[in-house]
């Protein structure tokens, strides 16, 4: 936030009757724990009352909200050897974004300014407790269910796009924090000739919201089209990182790069960015040229894409994230996925974020809804590289993509992994999986015919895939995936 955007909100603050559910205001207080009841209580009042921010303040009196200044420098705290920010940030389920500003000046005095974003897809927990706000006075949510109601429901109806990243600018500081121009390049929609029409264009399209006197920025317009993610603080965060690694762990890093740029008018340059320092494959599969790099572009491009689109933009302290050591190379996003990673192949994806999706594929960054992962797996076997393997956890989804690999250097589960995937791909195709059809993919000579047969009864065990037709002789034998 600008020093004058800072302003605003405190004269806004000043300027109300009374703290309310999403503004708590102090003098002075330096409970580590009474701040993170209060963060959980205002984020959690914040999303009941459908504001996109609350505020904690100190340095202003509490009954008449006179600027009187403050001591208390959050910086200086620290909880054993934590900073108060990171111990905070620790202790709060899900993890939200919150910034600090610490020493905002104002008529000669000191403010502290906590800014703080509403519960996304869920009530905040402070040390697994839920607080709220009734009025002016904390409460634990659990005593007050019928405000725990209406968060939830305000909650699964909140919309991370439509929220505003940057309020009451002029035209001329939209124009010049979004890379307009980009907009009607990437959508091929003709170039306006005015600026009026331009403006309304990107009102149009969800980019910016058009108030009487001035226009606010949206996550969606920011998050694709900033020219620069550190203009918006509480989207600098979700900023691209990619870090290459030194062998295999994460011991030593050689280069790390900080995406700055929005997600439209950046991909190609990430994706540019990691195929010219990918390693190059001297000979890649049976039907693809030598000399290329290591891992198909499009596989890339789809996975990456996927992960900007598809990740949970109310989760803290994360980001999206390439990942690349000697021997794979990981793609992650905040966020657990909405379907079964086992059912990313041949089914529509369900998106949190749907506007975002929709433009992404507007600009040709991904394939249409259901072929992206398909048409990414398929290049993964052309080239002949190990399945990839999708991974979730609580608050994350990761894809890792392998160098080549023999198959004596594949353990139980990759070759699982392999046949399962492959078998999906040809139900996809219209075709059935058959013992010929993965020596095929997984180099095996004829005369190993066993050595298939062995995956593919490991893989039925693994009520993965099934025989397609009981009646048929085991030498032609067809299968399909389990959830065909």
């Amino acid at each position: 936030m600008i020093a004058n955007e800072i302003k605003t909100i405190i004269a806004d603050i000043q300027a109300s009757p009374k703290e309310c559910e999403w503004v708590e205001i102090k003098q002075n207080n330096s409970n580590p724990q009474l701040i993170g009841e209060y963060i959980s209580a205002l984020s959690n009042g914040a999303a009941y009352m459908g504001q996109s921010k609350g505020y904690l303040v100190f340095g202003l009196k509490d009954d008449t909200h006179e600027i009187v200044g403050t001591d208390y420098n959050p910086q200086n705290e620290k909880i054993g050897n934590q900073e108060l920010e990171n111990w905070i940030a620790t202790q709060l389920s899900p993890r939200i974004d919150f910034v600090i500003h610490n020493n905002i000046i104002i008529n000669g005095k000191r403010v502290v300014l906590f800014v703080i974003d509403s519960a996304g897809n869920t009530p905040v927990k402070f040390k697994g407790v839920a607080y709220t706000r009734v009025g002016s006075y904390k409460k634990n949510l659990s005593d007050h269910p019928e405000i725990e109601r209406k968060i939830w429901q305000n909650t699964h109806n909140n919309c991370f796009e439509t929220k505003i990243a940057k309020s009451g600018l002029s035209a001329d500081e939209v124009l010049a924090l979004i890379d307009y121009a980009s907009v009607f390049k990437l959508l091929h929609i003709p170039f306006p000739e005015t600026k009026t029409a331009i403006l309304n264009k990107l009102a149009e399209e969800k980019l910016i919201h058009k108030r009487a006197s001035c226009y606010d920025i949206t996550n969606l317009g920011a998050i694709l089209f900033a020219n620069n993610l550190q203009s918006f603080e509480m989207l600098s965060r979700k900023a691209v990182r990619v870090i290459f690694y030194k062998g295999t762990n994460k011991l030593h890093a050689i280069r790390e790069q900080v995406g700055n740029k929005g997600y439209a008018i950046g991909f190609e340059g990430l994706v540019n960015y990691i195929n010219e320092r990918l390693p190059i494959n001297e000979e890649i599969g049976k039907v693809l040229r030598k000399d290329n790099p290591i891992y198909p572009e499009i596989a890339i491009r789809e996975f990456v894409a996927n992960a900007l689109i598809h990740q949970d933009f109310y989760i803290g302290g994360m980001s999206p994230m390439i990942e690349i050591y000697a021997n794979r190379m990981e793609i992650s996003n905040p966020g657990k996925p909405l379907i079964d990673v086992l059912r990313f192949i041949d089914h529509t994806p369900i998106s949190r974020n749907e506007h975002l999706a929709s433009i992404m594929r507007r600009m040709n960054f991904c394939e249409e809804r259901g072929s992206g992962v398909d048409r990414a797996l398929h290049q993964c076997e052309l080239y002949q590289l190990p399945a990839p393997d999708f991974i979730k956890d609580d608050f994350s989804t990761k894809v890792v993509m392998f160098t080549p690999q023999t198959l004596r250097q594949m353990n139980r589960e990759d070759k699982i992994r392999a046949c399962y995937q492959h078998c999906c791909l040809k139900y996809v195709a219209g075709e059935k999986m058959t013992n010929e059809s993965l020596r095929g993919r997984l180099e095996i000579s004829d005369a190993n015919y066993s050595i298939a047969s062995r995956i593919i009864s490991d893989t039925i065990s693994a009520n993965l895939i099934r025989l397609d037709d009981k009646n048929k002789s085991r030498k032609y034998a067809q299968y399909v995936p389990i959830w065909s």
